[in-house]
């Protein structure tokens, strides 16, 4: 029989239409996993760990540039996104923590301002719950992981790819900065390979009954930055994490939906700028 499809095309990351910066590379636990780091002139900018969300990978976002003029900003990509192949060992957060704690020692930073945005978010804020000491300060910008029986999440599995770009966007003007071509086949192979992975991560449960009362360990200040329309993740879950976090506040970015990092990158970096130095930036 003729083979009509070649699986080697899973393994290829294809070039984003716009802000693409070529990767560094850091073996953890066997697997090369992709980052960039920028920071300030001087290098003396805090040490921020961004966790990325379901999409939007391959890229060094507006919002990089931005909190990289201040702080010293690490963007690696997660196990199975990106440029960071999927790992032979079995993917759920327990071993993402563990992963992003080698990660940290690596790197040679005792503490990180952690901040983490959607499937990052939940990442991020259990990363804080088992690695509370490494947490000078945690941000959750809309984050996924609590479970709120009256405001369930959308299923985002059951709609069209197309359908899932138009819920995260209020500003349909910021679309076009980060999509990629619709009818790119490679594109499309490895979007289905990210949504794999994601898949892999959340798709039962969509929390952890555990995080609430994990998150009590937590000394550092936190923020949690809400949409001010989010169609994908209830702005209830982001009300929910200020209140169970301890030393937490909450703010809103205006006129953004769930895509708020793409939607508003100034006024969300700004907000973790702000937070990250204690207003001195």
């Amino acid at each position: 029989m003729t083979e009509i499809f070649d699986d080697s095309v899973l393994e290829q990351v294809p070039i984003p239409k716009q802000y693409y910066v070529e990767p560094n590379q850091i073996e953890i636990a066997g697997l090369q996993t992709a980052y960039r780091r920028k920071g300030p002139d001087g290098g003396n900018g805090e040490p921020v760990l961004f966790l990325h969300g379901n999409n939007y990978t391959r890229m060094w976002l507006p919002l990089y540039e931005r909190l990289a003029q201040s702080v010293d900003l690490i963007a690696p990509e997660h196990p199975g996104f990106g440029e960071t192949p999927t790992p032979p060992w079995p993917l759920n957060f327990d071993e993402l923590v563990l992963h992003y704690d080698e990660f940290r020692e690596r790197l040679g930073v005792d503490e990180v301002h952690l901040v983490g945005y959607d499937l990052g978010g939940w990442l991020a804020a259990e990363f804080a719950s088992f690695y509370p000491r490494q947490v000078k300060s945690l941000t959750l910008i809309t984050p996924m992981g609590l479970r709120l029986p009256d405001h369930p999440l959308i299923d985002v599995f059951k709609l069209p790819p197309d359908g899932l770009v138009q819920r995260e966007f209020n500003d349909k003007s910021a679309m076009d900065v980060v999509t990629q071509d619709p009818n790119s086949f490679e594109e499309t192979v490895f979007r289905y390979g990210e949504m794999s992975t994601f898949g892999t991560l959340v798709w039962a449960p969509r929390y952890n009954l555990a995080l609430e009362r994990r998150l009590q360990r937590l000394k550092c200040p936190s923020l949690v930055i809400q949409a001010e329309d989010d169609r994908i993740i209830p702005n209830q879950l982001a009300e929910r994490y200020a209140e169970i976090l301890p030393n937490a506040s909450l703010t809103q970015i205006p006129e953004t939906g769930h895509a708020i990092c793409i939607e508003r990158p100034e006024e969300t970096a700004d907000a973790i700028i702000k937070f990250v130095t204690g207003g001195s930036s």
